[in-house]
């Protein structure tokens, strides 16, 4: 199979990560819970990890990284922890239903939600926030990059035009991280969303959050922490106070093992070379008639091509590429609802295509091919 929905998720993944999770589970006790050999190894894996996504992202502290199962649940834990009835949240069309969602059911509960718009090239323009500061804003939530059409939001700017209005700034790095350099401090971001399973190459079930020093979140769940049994709440210092339960432990000794691959490997040497699949695949589809490409291609971006062949449905191509080429991509909606109305593409959907560090030319010189074959009939 060729695999092209690295978006999705990660679906090869660094021999480390593998071994690293299978040994884990053949050692590895609950962390937090006893002074064991287990429990203790637990502790130390996860505290490494800590340390490790700390370093990666410019984070102020290792305790100021939790770990959730996903970047759904950080963002939700973000959002419904720092926001409350008469507040006011810009967000962005490019956001994910992961985002949309959470700000939504606030809505109901008295929040207040204002959009940047995006154009029909799936852009969002900086000199668009400033009219929607409202004296009861408290923040900015965007993504770093659109899941569906590959843009970029330039973290620096939108960092430090909420650095000046005094505005928390939450970032959704589900897109990016592992893929791009992402410093939290020197982008002003107040809480970082990410999660394992895609640019991370790590496992399914880990992602986290990681907060800016000041930053005060409340609690998503609560229930056993293994420390302060009898606090009839959830202990309030970090990271216990956002991860009640049992840990991913094994899942995190992955993730570990992933943040190593990349710091070997090098984060640019990686967005070099999906950088390079990705701009082979559009140089490659762009011209063939009847192929229609959505997104700005004249910069930086994350390694995305959505696309569409005339009126054909996304699905009915996406099945062909399966069963004619056995090529994995993503058809549909995206979970990204905003970004189709602007694009103009919610009857149709489209087709994604996203490269990841374990792809080739061959691989993607196929995808071209395939899809000249079915524009061609």
């Amino acid at each position: 199979m060729i695999y092209l929905d690295n978006a999705a998720t990660s679906l090869r993944r660094p021999p480390c990560v593998i071994e690293a999770v299978a040994q884990a589970m053949q050692s590895l006790g609950n962390s937090g819970r006893g002074v064991n050999g287990g429990s203790l190894s637990a502790a130390r894996v996860i505290y490494d990890a800590r340390q490790k996504l700390a370093d990666l992202f410019g984070c102020s502290s290792p305790e100021r990284v939790c770990f959730t199962s996903n970047a759904t649940e950080a963002l939700n834990t973000a959002i419904f922890g720092l926001f409350g009835p008469g507040d006011h949240v810009i967000t962005t069309d490019l956001e994910h239903n992961s985002v949309l969602r959470p700000l939504y059911r606030l809505e109901k509960r008295g929040v207040e939600l204002s959009f940047v718009p995006a154009d029909r090239l799936g852009r969002i323009a900086l000199s668009d926030f400033a009219p929607l500061l409202r004296p009861n804003t408290r923040a900015v939530i965007t993504t770093h990059a659109s899941n569906l059409t590959g843009n970029l939001v330039d973290l620096d700017a939108v960092g430090a035009f909420a650095q000046e209005h005094g505005l928390l700034y939450v970032v959704d790095a589900s897109q990016t991280a592992g893929a791009f350099s992402i410093d939290m401090a020197r982008s002003g971001i107040s809480v970082l969303c990410f999660t394992g399973h895609k640019s991370m190459m790590g496992p399914q079930g880990t992602g986290g959050l990681c907060l800016a020093e000041g930053v005060e979140i409340r609690p998503l769940k609560t229930g056993g922490t293994g420390v302060q049994t009898y606090l009839p709440e959830q202990p309030a210092a970090y990271p216990t106070r956002l991860e009640a339960g049992t840990l991913n432990g094994h899942g995190i000794a992955g993730l570990s093992a992933a943040v190593d691959f990349l710091r070997e490997t090098g984060v640019a040497a990686i967005h070099e070379k999906e950088t390079a699949l990705m701009r082979q695949f559009y140089d490659g589809v762009r011209a063939i008639p009847g192929v229609t490409v959505y997104g700005d291609f004249t910069g930086d971006r994350a390694p995305v091509v959505s696309l569409n062949i005339e009126d054909a449905d996304s699905g009915e191509v996406a099945d062909f590429l399966a069963a004619e080429y056995d090529i994995a991509v993503r058809s549909g909606a995206h979970c990204a609802p905003r970004m189709h109305r602007a694009l103009g593409t919610e009857a149709q959907g489209a087709v994604r295509f996203s490269f990841g560090w374990y792809n080739t030319p061959a691989e993607v010189e196929t995808a071209i091919a395939a899809i000249r074959s079915y524009a061609e009939g």
